[in-house]
């Protein structure tokens, strides 16, 4: 069974997979913001060192489990693995255009 997302998210997902911190970063609008259990970073240079501990820099692979969409708003339940932290998470997009305003991770 393959699971469907939107193209912005399957490229985003694609782009952590292949550990490409570019791809990564470009994938926000220059707004954007990642949520991670209520901690906000806002901004290219928030979200990359963030994302240099606990992301990309930590080696992170999401496996798609269960994903839906409403309007603008994509939930991607998915196995992350990294040496940061494990588990089922779920992460919640909202999509503009194609890039991200925002992902929020929260339990899966």
């Amino acid at each position: 069974m393959t699971i469907q997302t939107p193209a912005t998210v399957t490229a985003f997902i694609d782009t952590v997979n292949a550990h490409d911190e570019r791809g990564f970063l470009d994938s926000f609008a220059d707004s954007g913001f990642v949520d991670d259990w209520g901690r906000v970073f806002t901004g290219r240079a928030e979200i990359k060192a963030w994302s240099d501990k606990e992301f990309i820099g930590a080696n992170g692979t999401m496996t798609v489990t269960e994903a839906s969409v409403d309007g603008d708003t994509v939930t991607v339940i998915a196995d992350w693995r990294s040496t940061h932290a494990n588990g089922l998470s779920k992460f919640v997009f909202v999509v503009d255009g194609d890039e991200l305003a925002s992902m929020t991770i929260r339990e899966g």
